[in-house]
C-alpha cells in the first residue's frame, strides 16, 4: 500500500471516497500474471494487444478531476484492464451505474474477468460492452460523468451530447488531460492539463 500512501502524501489523492476506492480495489487484480510483481510501481504497464493499465498517479489525477459520487451514472471509455471501472463502481455504489466500453475484444474479456472479481457485474453496478467508445452509448444516456483512458484527437461530439447539464467529461486529448464541464445545452467550461502520455483511442 506504499504506492497509495505516496499518492496521498504527494497530493494526488485527496477525496475520501476516491482514497477509499484505491485502498479497496487492488491494482494487482487487474494485471496479467507476468506483471503482478509490478503492481506497486507507479508506472503504466502492458496488458497485451498494445494496451496498458494507466499509471496510478494519472488514474488518481483523472478521478480527482472527475469527482465521481455515490449514485452517479458514468460512462467509462476504453476500460482495458477494468481497473478504472472497478474504482468507479466502488464509488458510485449500488445506487449508481458504470457503463464500461472497450473496443478490443480480447482486452474487453480480460477486463470483464477482472471486474467480476469484485461482484460489480453480478450486482448490476457495472455493465461491460465491447464497442467503439468514441460513439458513447446512447441507450444508457444521459451520464453524470464520462471518463476516457485513451487519447482522442478531440473530445467526441457523442460524449458531449450524452452528458447531463452540470456533468463532466475527463479525457486525454493528445498529450494533455482535458476536463469539460457542461454548463448549458451546447456550452462547456474546459480546462487543459498538459504533459501526459496515453495509448490512442481506437475508433471504428
Amino acid at each position: 500500500m506504499a504506492l497509495i500512501e505516496n499518492l496521498i502524501q504527494g497530493g494526488w489523492l485527496k477525496t475520501p471516497e476516491i482514497i477509499e476506492a484505491f485502498l479497496e480495489i487492488k491494482r494487482v487484480d487487474f494485471l496479467p500474471e507476468d506483471m503482478r510483481n509490478f503492481a506497486e510501481i507507479n508506472e503504466a504497464l502492458p496488458i497485451g494487444h498494445g494496451q496498458t493499465i494507466s499509471q496510478p498517479l494519472v488514474v488518481a489525477f483523472m478521478l480527482e478531476l472527475l469527482q465521481p459520487r455515490e449514485g452517479d451514472r458514468i460512462l467509462d471509455v476504453g476500460y482495458g484492464s477494468g481497473y478504472t471501472s472497478a474504482l468507479l463502481g466502488k464509488i458510485v455504489g449500488e445506487k449508481g451505474k458504470v457503463i464500461a466500453i472497450e473496443v478490443v475484444p480480447d482486452v474487453a474479456e480480460f477486463g470483464k474477468i477482472n471486474i467480476a472479481k469484485y461482484n460489480f457485474i453480478e450486482k448490476g453496478i457495472i455493465q461491460c460492452l465491447t464497442a467503439d467508445g468514441s460513439k458513447g452509448y446512447e441507450k444508457e444516456a444521459p451520464y453524470d460523468k464520462i471518463l476516457a483512458s485513451a487519447s482522442a484527437r478531440t473530445s467526441p461530439l457523442a460524449w458531449k451530447e450524452q452528458l447531463k447539464i452540470g456533468g463532466k467529461i475527463v479525457t486525454p486529448i493528445g498529450t494533455s488531460i482535458w476536463s469539460f464541464e457542461k454548463t448549458g445545452e451546447n456550452e462547456f467550461k474546459e480546462c487543459e492539463y498538459p504533459g501526459f502520455a496515453f495509448v490512442p483511442l481506437i475508433e471504428k
